[in-house]
């Protein structure tokens, strides 16, 4: 088995290992969850499966441009890509913050963070899929 065909299986196991968790959406936490605190942790819950299907897509990535670099001797791609995943973050927590300071101290807060964290981490798992579905 090739080292690609061997990670292509290792993401497709990653990928099913958070169906479970990925079942629970934003939605889903807004009509079940009454309480504030419910909420929250609800949106823990699926932020939390996100983070991990996120890192399974970056990690997919980096492994094709190290292949792509091992191969070509160019390694620019896969720096170019670390960074702009390093400014995605620094993006992602300024975006969401400032939401969160315009409710603050509302009760509201906390759970606008984290939809808002939620919502532009599947944007780059939608980007980062399309880029190697």
């Amino acid at each position: 088995m090739s080292k690609m065909s061997f990670y292509s299986l290792a993401l497709a196991l990653c990928f099913l290992s958070n169906v479970s968790y990925a079942k629970k959406s934003i939605d889903e936490c807004e009509l079940t969850q009454k309480t504030t605190s419910g909420l929250s942790g609800c949106l823990d819950i699926v932020k939390q499966a996100v983070d991990r299907e996120l890192q399974t897509w970056i990690n997919n990535q980096v492994f094709i441009l190290e292949e792509f670099a091992s191969v070509t001797g160019r390694k620019s791609a896969l720096n170019m890509f670390k960074r702009s995943q390093r400014n995605f973050i620094t993006f992602r927590e300024n975006d969401c913050r400032w939401q969160y300071l315009a409710i603050s101290p509302g009760t509201g807060a906390a759970s606008a963070y984290k939809k808002c964290y939620i919502l532009v981490s599947k944007s780059r798992i939608k980007e980062l899929e399309s880029i190697n579905p």
